[in-house]
């Protein structure tokens, strides 16, 4: 299991302290603002800061690190993702689960056959989308090995969503052709 998530987005600066808008990836804020350090991810490069002040301003939050008090200087975490562990990311609900938790689990039919695996879970027009390498595919779809496809990810498609067992199961094959 992934024990490193994004948690926000750092946007723009804001105001003349050196606050930046943080926009969180779960549309929660309220994990975000206990947070008193975090791990600031840009251009392939990771840093502990500190947080000395933070504030809701929904839908985002604002946040000032250590170190960084005016506009020019918060202009450098333009565009930066904020890193942080499991325990530190936005609580699960029941039923709920970490995108990076499905990244790689099989997916399945309701017999038990391995179709592919899901690579990513991205933002479509309609709504999300699950992004599947087919890999061990029935005979009739063995011309698409490796190819991608990406699913609506309702549950009308996938019945069963099961990141503790390590397995997701699709409804029907079909919308793999």
């Amino acid at each position: 299991m992934t024990e490193k998530f994004i948690i926000g987005l750092v946007g723009a600066p804001f105001g003349v302290k050196g606050f930046l808008k943080v926009h969180p990836c779960s549309g929660e804020i309220g994990h975000l603002l206990k947070l008193q350090s975090v791990t600031v991810s840009k251009d392939g490069k990771e840093q502990l800061l500190e947080i000395e002040e933070s504030s809701p301003a929904l839908p985002a939050v604002l946040m000032r690190f250590k170190g960084i008090g005016s506009p020019e200087a918060a202009k450098t975490l333009n565009g930066a993702q904020l890193l942080a562990g499991r325990e530190q990311a936005a609580p699960l609900k029941d039923g709920e689960f970490y995108i990076e938790d499905l990244k790689g689990l099989p997916v399945m039919t309701n017999d038990g056959e391995i179709a592919g695996h899901i690579t990513d879970i991205i933002e479509g027009g309609g709504g999300e989308l699950a992004e599947i390498r087919l890999t061990g595919i029935p005979e009739h779809l063995k011309q698409l090995k490796n190819e991608k496809r990406l699913v609506p990810f309702r549950k009308e498609f996938f019945t069963g969503i099961y990141p503790e067992k390590g397995k997701v199961i699709l409804q029907n094959l079909w919308i793999l052709e």
